[in-house]
């Protein structure tokens, strides 16, 4: 098990808006000869960053 928050598809006891999805987020590293990247420094992280960033997407 991994550190995280997932909520089945037919756990009732989850209100309904948040079952059957799980969010994770990672970074994706660039590994070069020289050093390393992190490809994703820019996303957002924090819950409110993420919810402002999907909010915008949407339109």
């Amino acid at each position: 098990v991994e550190p995280g928050l997932y909520f089945q598809a037919d756990d009732l006891t989850v209100p309904e808006e948040y079952r059957g999805i799980g969010v994770r987020i990672e970074d994706d590293i660039l590994v070069t000869v020289d050093g390393n990247r992190n490809m994703s420094e820019g996303l957002p992280r924090r819950s409110d960053e993420v919810e402002s960033w999907m909010a915008a997407l949407k339109g």
